[in-house]
Order: structure tokens, then C-alpha cells, then sequence
């Protein structure tokens, strides 16, 4: 039955967008797979966008949908946000590549410090990088070699840890433990006691289905490590957006350096560690710093004019410490709106999440450890995404959905609608 619902799926979408096909077909001339971000790949092929506007997007076919995805939580702030796309217009009127420092590069350090109760940050482009000199930061510090991570990890892409560790993996000594399992996590550092360099944690797996690490457990795994003289990494490169300061602290957890990225960039690449100034300074190549051995941390955009400047406006402006703390409040009752649409069809679909990030499981309850996701039936999931698509919503395909800052009480209740009849076609 969902076999054959599947495909007719795929042909109604084939049929809805020629366009996107074209552009599939000369992409993969040029681009293994026709992209550059694996993530984006589904059958029959991704849709190609011409524009965003809001909380909406548009296809080169020319259909609108409401974007529940919000590019894997980095489009927070929606496509039209003039508050800080003008300020980056004009900051690029007056330079572009600098090659040297400019105010808005400390001017971010200085409202990121002073949001998350951090001591010190560094840039990077991305959120791999981030975690990368994190764990680099680490094991310097250390003078040791293993990383502690956990299933279902996802800290950039080569840091992949949905089952074991990715053959693409940067070469770090893994050690690899149960996300939620406080025993198991707590063996395994007492078993690397005297070589392990840091454990890596996302307070909730983004990639991973949107499931949140239970606090006692993510307190315990950091108490624990700091006894065997571990560094505690968290990485909130996704869930920093909850709460004034990140999920980390709503849940009364403290870690030593912590990764961030997506959307402080306002739609630019962005990516920061930051955290103690014991760790952070060995990056400190200043002459007054005194330390005869820094770490070099290159990078030409590290510090680029377009991010700095859109990193100012989000933070200082846009998502400031308050409408972080309203946002997360109505994410977590936008998720709730969800469950209690599911719980309206007696079908085995669930949503699991924290905040304004969530995500749609075919399961009959939320999952609770990223060894149930295994049990999805994968074509009522396909079927969910491919539902929501036709009805004009627009999430990913393994069923991520983020609340943007730009999406209307309408469009959150026209998503519930589309939700609640994909459902009910899906029981017939």
C-alpha cells in the first residue's frame, strides 16, 4: 500500500517539476550527485529554488512553500530579514576583503562573550571547522589523543557518527558510547581515563532525529570527565538559538569550549568556538600574551566582512537575549500543536524535539536514543515529506522542521492543516 503511494509520490512530483528535472540533469555534468551538500539528495531529485521571501520559498517551477526547514537551522531568521541584509549591503559598499582586522570582528567576539557567558571566541567558516578546532584546542591542551562522541553525533561533515564512526571521518582516535546512556558513557571514560583528550556532546542530536539529551545525563558525562582531566566540548551549533544563552544552559550544564554556527551568521557562513580563556588563549599570538608556542588558526574568511557585520545585527538587534527566550517558548508550543495533531490519526507517526527544532518520526513514539530511528518505516517517512511538499510545506526529508522568526501565526496554522491531511490520506 505505501509502496505504491510512494511511487505515485515520486510521479507527481516528477510531473510538478520539469524545471527543478533540467536543472538536476545539468548539475551532475559539472557536480557529482548534481550538488555540493549530500544532505539535499532525494529520489526522484531536490528541488532547485529561484527565491525566498519571508518565511517562503519559490521554485524555479514556480510553486511557493511555506519553509519549515529553515536550512537546517540556519535560516532563522527567514529570506528577507532587511534589518541585517542591509547593513551587510552597506558595510560591502565600503569594503569586501579586508586582510587585515575591522570593528565588527570584535564587536561580534564582544555580544557573543557577553550572550553565552563565554570568556573568549575565535571564527571559523562553518560549524566543521568549529567543532574540528575545539577538538584540536583539546587535544593540545591535553597532550592526549581520544575523543569521546556519541551515537548518532553529527559535528560537521567529517564528524559523522550515525552508525560508528563515517570511513570520511577526520583522523581522530574516536571513542564512540550510547547518546543518553549515563552508565555507558561514564564506563567509557573511565576506561580512557588517562588518554582521553575531550568529550564531544550536542545537548540535543540535530542531524541525529531531534532528540535531547536527558540533563542528568549530559551533567554527569561533563562531571566525569573534568575528574579525569578531559576537556567538556559541547556543540551548539544548532541549539544555541534556544533559550537567552544556548540549550546547554537552560539545562544548568557548563562546558568548557562550546561550537556554534548557522544561523548567528544571518544567512552568511559562520561558524565560532569559544568558551574558558584557558583553552581559548593558546590561540593568543599577540606579543603581550607571552606564550612562546600559540596554535596558528588560519583562515581567510575567518573574520569576512559579510559575516561580521550580519553577525552584529543578529545578535544585537534581531535575535537579541529576549526574543531568544520567546522563540524557544514558541517552538516548544508550535511542537506541541504538532503532537497533538498526530494524536488526532491513528497512525504510527510522533515528533521528537527541544524549542523551535523538531522533528516528524514514523514511529509510534517519539524516540529516545538514535538506535530507535532504525524502526521508522522509511516509506510512511518519505511519504510524510512528499505530503507536506504537495500541500505546499517545505521540511527535510528525514522530517527536521525548524520554527523560523519570520513564520505568521497563519502560516504555523496552515502548516498544522497540511500536517493533519497528509495524515488522514495516509490512513486510507
Amino acid at each position: 500500500m505505501l509502496n505504491t503511494q510512494l511511487a505515485k509520490a515520486h510521479s507527481d512530483f516528477a510531473d510538478r517539476n520539469p524545471q527543478s528535472r533540467l536543472h538536476y540533469d545539468e548539475a551532475r555534468k559539472y557536480l557529482p550527485g548534481g550538488q555540493t551538500r549530500s544532505v539535499l539528495t532525494h529520489a526522484p531529485y531536490p528541488l532547485a529554488f529561484a527565491s525566498g521571501n519571508g518565511a517562503t520559498l519559490t521554485d524555479v517551477d514556480g510553486h511557493t512553500y511555506i519553509d519549515f526547514l529553515g536550512d537546517y537551522t540556519a535560516g532563522l531568521l527567514g529570506h528577507s530579514e532587511r534589518r541585517v541584509l542591509d547593513r551587510v549591503v552597506l558595510a560591502l559598499s565600503q569594503n569586501t576583503s579586508v586582510g587585515g582586522v575591522h570593528p565588527a570582528e570584535a564587536t561580534l567576539g564582544k555580544l557573543m562573550c557577553e550572550r553565552f557567558g563565554i570568556d573568549r571566541v575565535r571564527f571559523t567558516n562553518s560549524g566543521t571547522e568549529a567543532n574540528l578546532l575545539a577538538m584540536t584546542t583539546a587535544v593540545v591542551a591535553t597532550g592526549r589523543k581520544k575523543i569521546l562522541v556519541f551515537e548518532g553525533g553529527y559535528h560537521g561533515s567529517v564528524f559523522y557518527f550515525a552508525s560508528g564512526s563515517a570511513k570520511w571521518n577526520a583522523p581522530f582516535d574516536f571513542v564512540i558510547a550510547p547518546y543518553n546512556d549515563t552508565s555507558a558513557a561514564l564506563q567509557a571514560i573511565k576506561d580512557n581515563a588517562t588518554t582521553l583528550a575531550a568529550v564531544v556532546v550536542e545537548p540535543m542530536l540535530g542531524s541525529g532525529g531531534c532528540i535531547p539529551g536527558e540533563p542528568a545525563f549530559l551533567a554527569e558525562v561533563f562531571d566525569a570527565a573534568r575528574k579525569v582531566g578531559a576537556v567538556c566540548i559541547a556543540d551548539e551549533v544548532m541549539t544555541s538559538r534556544h533559550g537567552r544563552s544556548g540549550m546547554m544552559q537552560l539545562l544548568g550544564v557548563e562546558a568548557d569550549i562550546t561550537a556554534y554556527g548557522k544561523y548567528i551568521g544571518g544567512g552568511f557562513s559562520f561558524g565560532a568556538f569559544g568558551g574558558k580563556a584557558e583553552f581559548l588563549d593558546q590561540f593568543d599570538t599577540s606579543p603581550e600574551s607571552g606564550i612562546t608556542s600559540p596554535i596558528a588558526h588560519g583562515g581567510t574568511f575567518n573574520n569576512n566582512l559579510s559575516t561580521m557585520t550580519a553577525g552584529c545585527a543578529v545578535l544585537g538587534e534581531v535575535f537579541t537575549a529576549d526574543v531568544a527566550a520567546k522563540h524557544t517558548k514558541r517552538g516548544d508550543e508550535f511542537r506541541q500543536a504538532v503532537a497533538s495533531v498526530i494524536a488526532k490519526h491513528k497512525i504510527a507517526v510522533s515528533v521528537s524535539g527541544f524549542g523551535s527544532m523538531m522533528s516528524l518520526h514514523a514511529l509510534a513514539s517519539p524516540p529516545q536514543k538514535p538506535s530507535d530511528l532504525a524502526s521508522r518505516d522509511s516509506e510512511l517517512q518519505e511519504l510524510l515529506f512528499f505530503g507536506l511538499l504537495q500541500r505546499g510545506v517545505y521540511i527535510a526529508t528525514r522530517g527536521m522542521m525548524n520554527l523560523g522568526l519570520a513564520h505568521t501565526d497563519d502560516q504555523m496554522a496552515m502548516t498544522l492543516d497540511a500536517l493533519s491531511d497528509v495524515l488522514s490520506s495516509l490512513q486510507q
